[in-house]
């Protein structure tokens, strides 16, 4: 079979893959878990979002990955009419996000590691329920804390072999720590080929010794955080140019994605943030300054995404 692009509206040939975020959301509820700090919410409100996509796609959006799964707000229907309101070409997610956000419904911890990949196989061959819509990606697969629990392994586990038999790629969610490789080693023990293994949030941990560990092994690294405004991440960019300059001297342009991961309501531009185009508008003319070159620039933001979503 030819390779292909599964987006919610069907699959695409991939060289209709342009200019891609491969680390989004278009709508998630991370406010309902009892005593959680990150109580964030992005509203699924179509005509809102559609005007946010709609302005990534006039400034040259191709494709956006939405990386929401059961328990946090998917909704594969919504996603095909954001689609077909925008012309944006929509990636779905499956799988089960972080161990405090699993759904009960899902029973990670009562069913065999075999049968949560059997599920997610189903999806890529039938569709979601009755829908019919099928997922181009297993993810975001995170963890919770700095290391990987037992029960989240199940599922890296569970991705994994799903990975294997369908041919799709992971994205995986580990924050301010080297948990990423963890993550990696999970998955290379189930005999999943590290270049179908995207390790995000990268940005987060800015080591550059981590960075070459995961890279050096095959995997991909994504830095998904730009354009974030909570913290630090701000005055982390230069830095996290320097970084980005330096892995692309060092040759692993190759194995680099860039993305914006919107997940809460004050970055959409409607509420004064920079919506899906920040990378268009800020950060990639502040790579050019740095001396990257286009073909980096398309290579990270189009070739990259293009390979990890192709299945076949």
């Amino acid at each position: 079979m030819a390779p292909r692009v599964m987006t919610v509206s069907g699959p695409i040939p991939p060289d209709r893959v342009g200019f891609t975020l491969p680390h989004e959301h278009t709508g998630i509820q991370l406010w309902h878990v009892p005593n959680r700090w990150d109580y964030w919410e992005l509203t699924p409100d179509e005509l809102t979002l559609g005007e946010e996509l709609g302005d990534f796609r006039r400034r040259g959006g191709s494709t956006l990955v939405d990386l929401t799964l059961p328990g946090v707000g998917r909704d594969p229907e919504r996603l095909r009419r954001l689609a077909t309101r925008t012309g944006v070409q929509i990636v779905m997610g499956c799988g089960w996000y972080r161990g405090a956000y699993y759904p009960a419904e899902a029973r990670i911890d009562g069913r065999p590691v075999d049968e949560l990949a059997a599920e997610l196989i189903a999806e890529f061959h039938d569709g979601v329920g009755a829908t019919g819509i099928r997922p181009g990606i297993i993810g975001e697969i995170g963890v919770d804390k700095p290391w990987v629990s037992a029960l989240e392994e199940r599922v890296h586990r569970a991705a994994a072999r799903a990975a294997q038999s369908t041919g799709l790629a992971i994205s995986t969610h580990g924050v301010l720590s080297p948990v990423g490789l963890a993550q990696l080693r999970i998955f290379e023990e189930e005999g999943l080929d590290p270049a179908r293994v995207v390790i995000g949030h990268a940005d987060s941990y800015p080591v550059l010794d981590h960075y070459l560990a995961i890279l050096d092994r095959g995997a991909n690294l994504e830095f998904d955080f730009i354009g974030h405004r909570f913290g630090t991440e701000e005055a982390a960019e230069p830095r996290l140019v320097e970084l980005i300059v330096e892995l692309l001297e060092r040759g692993y342009g190759t194995q680099l994605l860039l993305s914006q991961d919107v997940s809460h309501n004050s970055q959409l531009r409607s509420n004064g943030g920079f919506g899906y185009a920040y990378l268009q508008q800020h950060f990639l003319p502040t790579l050019r300054t740095a001396a990257v070159a286009e073909g980096e620039i398309e290579q990270m933001t189009i070739g990259n995404p293009r390979r990890i979503l192709s299945v076949g």
